[in-house]
């Protein structure tokens, strides 16, 4: 398997777990689990694929995507209820799938041959995608669109890092290992210390 498959491997699977523990804070059943799992896993690489017109899309090419997808759903179906707080790991394992695909994302535009901006966008689409998708299916505020989150912020300097990581000479695994990490340190650190941006604040109109 390559490094870009096993990416896209990861990151449906971490992906798709989180799915799982969206579905349980809906109260979803067994179906809906499966229904938003799926969403959540393939929803960025999609976009991805229909934009940069890969034919076909990665997981109508490999089926087992979505099987693994599935067994995430059932995984987290049967043992949610174990967590202390759902929430906090859908925290983390977020964080850590935004890490992956903006690195499978960065990678496939990189191995195509597209210029810088595109290959920004496309780690950003398909990081975060999948997880809006999530969100907006089960009527939860979006993680992308919290007031202050450093989220797509992540994934900007992550891919950005792969791009001027690339452009200095590297290539292959290192320019994911750095676009990974780049994303996950600023995702983590503003969870763990507090970081954030500034938001607007609506002023009084001058007289």
């Amino acid at each position: 398997m390559t490094a870009l498959g096993f990416l896209d491997f990861a990151s449906v699977f971490i992906f798709a777990l989180t799915g799982g523990l969206v579905a349980s804070r809906a109260q979803l059943d067994l179906v809906g689990f499966a229904f938003v799992a799926c969403l959540t896993a393939v929803g960025g690489g999609t976009l991805r694929d229909l934009l940069l017109g890969r034919d076909p899309v990665f997981w109508v090419g490999q089926p087992g995507y979505i099987l693994l997808a599935t067994g995430a759903a059932l995984l987290v179906f049967f043992t949610a209820h174990f967590l202390e707080s759902r929430y906090r790991t859908l925290l983390w394992l977020d964080s850590a799938a935004l890490a992956v695909a903006v690195a499978a994302g960065t990678g496939v535009a990189m191995d195509l041959g597209h210029n810088p901006i595109i290959i920004v966008l496309m780690g950003i689409s398909t990081g975060c995608m999948g997880g809006l998708m999530r969100d907006v299916v089960c009527n939860e505020v979006p993680l992308l669109l919290k007031q202050g989150e450093i989220y797509a912020t992540a994934a900007f300097v992550g891919a950005s890092s792969a791009v001027l990581a690339a452009t200095l000479g590297l290539s292959g695994l290192p320019v994911l290992i750095i676009c990974a990490a780049a994303t996950w340190v600023l995702r983590a650190g503003s969870m763990w210390f507090g970081w954030s941006l500034p938001v607007y604040k609506a002023r009084p109109p001058r007289n």
